[in-house]
């Protein structure tokens, strides 16, 4: 008998996921925001998993809910093509390339500490402006195509711009869906615009419970001094803590490691400032901190552990949300809501696209030259990100020697 829930949900396999997913692994320089502008070229355009509509919710719901909200919506796009093994391909695949990098970091820092390593790290950023703002242009011309979804869109970029905050993101997608509530109610629903998952409330409820239990019961295990659940309840709480991003569970993470005394200040910040140069996830970093931390333990299961329960309750929280969302998405008034939350989310972009990736990726004319030429690699040609960033990195490195 066909369940109406698993829809779409097995269109592909964990294979095909993993392969996307490893490739956005090694290319998807530049943080969370820049992340999902590779997760929409390469998956929403390129090869078309989902819709516009179906993408931009998915952000949304990531950037509600606590936890790495990149990975958290790769693991949902996984969830949604492939199932379970999907959502674990995807986390495996994007997270793998950055736990490899950052392990063996150290020992090639010396080589990019002078001015030409500086200015080929300088490139990335660069990558990720282009990135950036193809995917705003792309999604504003389908996300907001009238005056009321504009509207909003212009309002959520120019307060968070002025206004700086974890918690203001969060609001903004709230208030976006009032909008779209009250302003929205003429726009009709996409057909391709329902979010599909493979299982029921039942069983969100169920992941929702694990991710309260383990909140509460971890620090019981660590008090009791349970082999690794120190460690375990340590990252668990920072990623069940968090909003915003890998940067803001920077003060999470140093009071849980360097102020209990497993890992120096020194080597702290070392690893931090490593996390920043390579592609996928900054939560990857916490590998590196496990692997410093683990007492008594071989390293390598010390940053099995702290990675794990790092991304953990993020995954938990997103995983047990999806049920509940296709259960109301579907119908007037949340389709009114999702066109605004949908213009929150192009208006958010739009916000990072200027502070921090534009601030921090514009120094001089020659950046915006080879910011421009980037562009026009993704939006004219279409070619691979991957050739962005030879463009980006060499281009910067040039300007630097000569």
């Amino acid at each position: 008998m066909h369940d109406p829930q698993r829809c779409d949900a097995f269109a592909g396999t964990w294979l095909e996921v993993f392969l996307a997913f490893l490739k956005l692994g090694c290319t998807s320089f530049g943080g969370p925001i820049a992340h999902i502008g590779y997760f929409r070229n390469e998956l929403a355009v390129r090869r078309q998993w989902l819709s516009e509509s179906q993408f931009s919710q998915l952000v949304a719901i990531c950037q509600f809910l606590p936890g790495p909200s990149s990975s958290q919506l790769g693991f949902s796009l996984g969830l949604a093509r492939a199932g379970w093994p999907g959502a674990l391909a995807a986390f495996v695949g994007f997270t793998l390339p950055s736990v490899i990098l950052l392990l063996g970091f150290v020992a090639v820092l010396p080589w990019l500490s002078g001015d030409l390593g500086q200015a080929g790290l300088h490139g990335l950023k660069i990558v990720a402006l282009a990135v950036v703002a193809d995917a705003v242009l792309g999604m504003a011309r389908k996300l907001c195509p009238d005056v009321q979804r504009a509207a909003i869109a212009i309002v959520v970029a120019g307060t968070l711009v002025f206004f700086a905050g974890a918690w203001l993101q969060i609001l903004v997608v709230v208030a976006g869906a009032v909008a779209g509530a009250v302003l929205c109610r003429s726009v009709p629903a996409p057909a391709d615009s329902q979010l599909s998952v493979s299982y029921g409330k039942f069983v969100g409820a169920l992941l929702l419970l694990v991710f309260f239990a383990l909140l509460a019961g971890l620090p019981m295990l660590a008090l009791a001094d349970v082999g690794l659940a120190a460690l375990a309840d340590a990252f668990y709480r920072a990623g069940a803590l968090v909003f915003g991003g890998g940067h803001v569970v920077l003060p999470l993470l140093e009071d849980a490691v360097v102020n209990s005394g497993w890992v120096s200040s020194e080597s702290f910040f070392a690893g931090y400032g490593a996390a920043q140069a390579i592609p996928g996830p900054l939560f990857a970093f916490s590998a590196y901190l496990g692997a410093l931390a683990t007492v008594g333990q071989p390293a390598l299961l010390g940053a099995v552990t702290a990675l794990l329960f790092m991304f953990l309750p993020g995954f938990l929280l997103v995983a047990g949300v999806l049920p509940f969302w296709q259960a109301v998405a579907h119908s007037a008034l949340a389709n009114s809501a999702i066109a605004g939350v949908n213009a929150a989310v192009v208006g958010l972009l739009a916000a990072a696209l200027y502070d921090p990736i534009f601030i921090a990726a514009i120094q001089s004319p020659a950046d915006v030259l080879i910011a421009v030429v980037a562009l026009s690699l993704l939006l004219i040609w279409r070619l691979s990100p991957l050739l962005v960033v030879l463009w980006c990195t060499t281009a910067s490195m040039l300007v630097a020697v000569f």
